[in-house]
């Protein structure tokens, strides 16, 4: 069978088949196989039957980069982009979304999903996500009954499984369509001081006492001889003497990336002159739509005079026109070295002939781990370019005076992670359930959750511990009707219904709003305090200057007035935020903000658009025509300071 100009492999060919007869599919391929065609098929299809798709993608990286790509395919005027903060061409036929605004309309009903066909989730495994894998239990099991899905994955042992789930809860077919192998055979590889490139077997059979094949300065931690920190100089060196570039090398730390990339930068030049010229040429046209400030920024000039030498970094603390112009020489062959973080693996369609990572420990903001089987896969699966490279390798750095060697070989022999229910209950859901359903309605959805499947199978509604789900939502309802959110009769209250409104810190804000706790502040005070809501905390980040101005001491305390605001610690950062937040409102330059703080240019540019999604969050629950007022202010203070940057 043939699609557009492709020749379908058979996997490809029975997905397709099975949208045809209007079932769910899901497929599990690896990375780069081409899963992609099969949702550009029923996007294409429906297009001519006058049908909706929703294109659900796991972070706004990923949207963004969907809905360029499905401009371009299905032209602009079909395709519209909802990411809470962004929308565009809302009422197009093809809309692309992340997981949580999809959630989000089916909590509220929006009309939208009702012309819907399909929903596509990309990368479903995300389900397994500690923090947020229980929107994708809580976007299938409310869609309507007439919807159908199209769930994306790499491997996935227990794919049937989830398709029985579906099939059960959802009342149709839902049909499982697996491949096992990759277009480009992929060489799992790691590196050692003193062996170089080789197998773990190898790393784990070696004496310690081996000598290493670089010469270092110093010991390095742990002493001497097979226990010396393996360099990606060196790396790098091994692969560009083999003609094996070009290369992204994964590191799990922004500032990191940046620190590689330099160090290689004062090493290596990897560009022809007539690759030079055309970087520079490039860099320049791209550049020249953006304001002089922003192209003097430090990270313009650290980025350019790497880019200048076949070296880039992409982070997602980089602006938007930066990652534009490592992506944009990437895909035209001048970066050789690519230094990036995970984010790149999931948001940007880019492959390599080689796939480093510099550790294979990660933080997840509590605590360095290993890698999961699915993190190691999904990055380690950029290796290996379609039609132009007959194999790829991943090669991931060991160090082992450190690494647990048992512990790797756990990982990244094989992907055997399956998908997990992460299933949980916030207080949105349940005011929103409860708008919108009868209590038993509620108790039969509430039963209906994955992990609930995975235990009883199809008798998942007979054998559910139906106790034990009714006392968790009766304590959580305890908590709403105390803080008046439920009435007596267990009917929203106006408050409630505001609060069924918001989505993200729904208790938080519906006090703050909703109560008339702040009815009086002006925009100053207003930003202040929609930016501690929206901030969080990353190591390391400081800032420099706080303004100490009356109305802020005045804002605190009026919230303490509140027992549940005054205990919040996201209001703990009313002070640190003066920082960006007093000379923005005073007119100041995006560029002059920056100087205040450490905060990576792409991280305020984030921070504005949270705090534009939960102004625009706050609008759509109140009717205080005032409150409103003053929000969109807020929002033309926001526009005022990035002006001339682009936001996606």
């Amino acid at each position: 069978m043939k699609y557009k100009e492709f020749i379908l492999d058979r996997f490809q060919e029975e997905a397709i088949a099975a949208l045809d007869r209007n079932c769910s599919v899901v497929v599990s391929a690896p990375t780069g196989s081409g899963k992609t065609l099969i949702a550009d098929y029923v996007i294409n299809r429906d297009l001519r039957r006058d049908k909706k798709i929703i294109y659900t993608a796991p972070i706004k990286a990923l949207s963004n980069q969907k809905y360029k790509d499905f401009s371009l395919d299905f032209g602009e005027d079909n395709v519209g982009l909802l990411t809470g903060d962004l929308v565009i061409n809302p009422t197009a036929p093809v809309l692309v979304m992340t997981t949580e605004v999809y959630r989000n309309m089916l909590m509220v009903d929006d009309e939208t999903v009702e012309d819907t066909s399909y929903v596509v989730f990309d990368e479903i495994h995300y389900i397994n996500d500690i923090e947020r894998g229980y929107v994708w239990e809580e976007s299938i099991i409310l869609s309507p009954g007439h919807v159908r899905f199209l769930c994306l994955s790499a491997t996935i042992p227990n794919a049937q499984e989830f398709a029985s789930w579906i099939e059960v809860i959802k009342r149709h077919n839902a049909v499982v369509v697996r491949h096992d192998k990759r277009p480009v055979p992929l060489q799992y590889l790691f590196y050692d001081a003193a062996l170089g490139i080789t197998s773990l077997d190898s790393i784990m059979n070696a004496h310690d006492d081996l000598m290493p094949r670089h010469k270092f300065r110093g010991r390095g931690k742990g002493g001497v001889r097979g226990r010396i920190r393996p360099s990606h100089i060196n790396l790098i060196e091994e692969l560009a003497n083999a003609s094996e570039l070009p290369c992204i090398f994964f590191s799990f730390s922004r500032l990191g990336v940046q620190k590689l990339a330099r160090q290689l930068t004062r090493r290596h030049d990897f560009l022809s002159m007539k690759e030079k010229a055309r970087a520079s040429s490039l860099i320049s046209e791209m550049l020249s739509n953006t304001l002089g400030e922003i192209s003097g920024l430090f990270s313009t000039r650290l980025l350019r005079s790497a880019l200048s030498k076949g070296i880039g970094f992409h982070h997602a603390g980089l602006l938007p026109f930066q990652k534009d112009i490592v992506e944009r020489l990437f895909s035209e062959g001048l970066i050789k070295v690519l230094y990036a973080t995970e984010t790149f693996a999931v948001g940007v369609n880019m492959p390599a002939r080689v796939v480093c990572f510099d550790s294979l420990r990660k933080f997840d903001g509590i605590s360095f781990r290993y890698l999961s089987s699915k993190e190691y896969f999904q990055i380690a699966g950029r290796a290996g370019r379609r039609g132009i490279d007959n194999y790829g390798k991943a090669i991931a750095m060991i160090n082992r005076s450190d690494d647990n060697l048992k512990k790797i070989a756990s990982f990244t022999s094989r992907d055997i992670e399956p998908l997990h229910s992460q299933f949980r209950l916030s207080y949105n859901t349940i005011l929103n359930l409860i708008r919108r359903f009868s209590r038993d309605e509620v108790l039969h959805i509430l039963c209906s959750s994955f992990d609930n499947y995975q235990k009883f199978g199809k008798g998942m509604w007979r054998q559910c511990n139906v106790v034990s789900v009714k006392r968790s939502l009766e304590k959580h309802i305890q908590v709403l009707r105390k803080m008046g959110y439920i009435g007596s009769d267990g009917e929203l209250s106006s408050k409630g219904e505001f609060a069924s409104n918001i989505f993200c810190d729904e208790l938080l804000i519906s006090e703050v709003f909703a109560t008339g706790l702040c009815k009086d502040l002006d925009e100053y005070q207003m930003l202040h305090l929609l930016f501690a809501i929206a901030y969080e905390p990353r190591t390391n980040e400081r800032f420099f200057m706080r303004y100490h101005d009356k109305r802020i001491k005045h804002l605190k305390a009026l919230l303490s007035q509140n027992p549940y605001v005054g205990r919040s610690k996201q209001l703990k950062s009313l002070d640190n935020i003066s920082a960006l937040v007093h000379p923005m409102y005073n007119g100041r330059a995006f560029v002059e903000l920056l100087k205040n703080t450490t905060m990576f240019e792409g991280d305020v540019i984030r921070l504005f658009r949270q705090v534009i999604d939960r102004i625009g969050q706050v609008k759509k629950a109140s009717n205080d025509s005032d409150l409103i007022a003053k929000l969109e202010n807020c929002i033309c203070v926001i526009d005022k300071c990035s002006e001339g940057i682009c936001l996606l």
